[in-house]
């Protein structure tokens, strides 16, 4: 176990330190088909609640998203992508102040805008691969921009044949994305890089980059790592092995859409029984939130800056837990 390299960046004209302590990124789909929530927050009302209680559950940072990126997802246009995320993040920016705000977004139009509305920080889930003017846009805002592994697009990335290298895969495409970023005037100091758990790789390559994440350190950038209510991790909760096989281990098979579906209807349930704008902390069953805070423990301990999560209620007891742990290192 290595202590983390802190690093300094400016977020919305402030100096932030990262690596003194682990930072929650809390994730706000405002969608209406996403695999995780169900498209609970897709109301603008719900999704300003729901952004409200990420902070008091121990968010530090909000990320906002109008597009789903789940597999086999369809884009938006950057209209309805717009019409989705700028009136959250005008509410949001009213009522979090000084909170940094991220946009989830490929398009540079959304992130621009977003970021004239209030938003700090630009979140590229392709590493600039589908749109490079990004790196342009978060530069003139000097906003901290996040570059995200993605081999393939959403709407295939799981059906294409997997890297024989990840790690080959992970390293080259992170550089292409970083000199990309540099052209674009983008100062290093303002760069956070995600491996993109999920995104294009198999479970065992996820588990793989998280085991290893400790490589990366070779860019000398801060780190995010989103695991949340990944299938990787679910999979695994749900007795099944590291290489998918048609069943499960004990011959009930899991299928990931079908499960998503599942847990938004049931969470649906919940809200209009309870008669509630925003969804308890602790929705989740406790297997698989502890298979969450699991996977942050291990991200964090790699060496991951940042976490991002869809409960932070859940995850914050862990994430203390694994600061702890650096702190002694």
């Amino acid at each position: 176990m290595t202590p983390r390299c802190t690093f300094d960046l400016e977020v919305g004209g402030r100096k932030v330190t990262l690596g003194e302590r682990t930072l929650i990124m809390g994730v706000l789909n405002v969608t209406p088909d996403s695999f995780s929530d169900g498209g609970l927050y897709f109301a603008p009302e719900r999704a300003l609640q729901r952004g409200l209680q990420l902070v008091r559950e121990g968010a530090d940072w909000i990320d906002v998203g109008g597009e789903t990126t789940r597999p086999g997802s369809q884009p938006v246009s950057a209209e309805e992508e717009l019409r989705r995320v700028l009136p959250v993040i005008r509410g949001l920016r009213r009522k979090l102040g000084s909170v940094p705000i991220s946009i989830d977004s490929t398009k540079a139009e959304v992130a621009e805008e977003a970021l004239r509305a209030g938003a700090n920080i630009v979140n590229d889930v392709s590493g600039l691969r589908f749109d490079p003017r990004l790196a342009e846009v978060a530069r003139r805002y000097q906003a901290p921009l996040i570059l995200m592994h993605l081999r393939g697009r959403p709407e295939t990335m799981q059906g294409k044949p997997f890297a024989q290298d990840i790690w080959r895969a992970l390293t080259r495409g992170l550089e292409t994305s970083l000199r990309c970023a540099i052209a674009a005037g983008m100062s290093p100091s303002q760069i956070i890089l995600d491996p993109g758990l999920g995104f294009g790789k198999s479970r065992r390559q996820s588990y793989e980059i998280l085991a290893g994440l400790e490589k990366l350190r070779r860019f000398r950038l801060p780190l995010l790592v989103g695991s949340s209510r990944k299938s990787f991790v679910q999979a695994i909760v749900a007795g099944e092995g590291l290489d998918p096989t048609r069943a499960g281990a004990h011959g009930h098979a899991h299928p990931r859409i079908r499960q998503g579906k599942q847990r938004g209807a049931i969470f649906r349930q919940v809200v209009e029984q309870a008669g509630a704008a925003t969804l308890p902390p602790l929705m989740k069953s406790a297997p698989l939130a502890i298979g969450d805070a699991a996977a942050v423990v291990a991200a964090i301990l790699g060496g991951a800056h940042i976490v991002r999560v869809h409960d932070p209620a859940a995850i914050l007891p862990a994430v203390r837990v694994a600061d702890a742990l650096l702190s002694c290192a």
